[in-house]
């Protein structure tokens, strides 16, 4: 028998100095057997982290959330839709191939990646002449130990506090705070 995916719930008190963007989000996210927490983590990061485009691009009307990720290849982490449920911004976090990132930047108006891990410099260099042709595609770096610092605040319910100024994400849980300074790649 299959093991089920287990499900967090989290509360992220979201402060966004550099888009004037402030929110309160009840999320859930479900984390597939195959997914560690450092990813699962990392996908919130990736939801707070571009959480503005919600009014930037949809002025508020429009839905945030977590994509099936690990259990369905074809859809993203965490996606932006608007309310005619055209999905306005795909992310991805982690190392993915060249070929799914061209169809979700045939899906969406934009797509972000975050990558992570340790070999995701590696990764990069084998990609980034295959990515360069996209031009609806961002990539950014999350730091190896910054991605690693994240996994004592994966809780099957989480009170978060995130904090998004000079490109920076601080995010924190009252016991710990992980500040993550995203480099961008392209």
């Amino acid at each position: 028998m299959a093991t089920k995916s287990t499900i967090f719930k989290a509360s992220l008190q979201l402060a966004d100095i550099d888009h004037g963007y402030y929110a309160d989000h009840a999320l859930t996210l479900a984390r597939h057997p195959s997914e560690t927490d450092e990813r699962m983590m990392v996908r919130l990061c990736a939801l707070a982290l571009q959480a503005h485009q919600l009014q930037d691009i949809c002025n508020g009307d429009g839905t945030l959330a977590f994509g099936a990720g690990l259990s369905d290849p074809d859809e993203p982490d965490v996606w932006l839709r608007d309310f005619t449920g055209q999905t306005r911004l795909w992310m991805e976090v982690g190392q993915p191939e060249d070929k799914p990132l061209s169809k979700a930047c045939n899906k969406a108006d934009a797509v972000v990646l975050y990558a992570f891990g340790h070999a995701a410099e590696v990764w990069w260099r084998g990609t980034e002449s295959k990515l360069t042709r996209l031009k609806n595609l961002q990539v950014w770096r999350i730091p190896t130990l910054d991605a690693q610092a994240l996994v004592p605040m994966a809780q099957r319910s989480m009170a978060l506090q995130a904090t998004v100024q000079e490109g920076a994400l601080m995010l924190g849980d009252g016991t710990h705070t992980v500040h993550i300074e995203p480099l961008r790649w392209k």
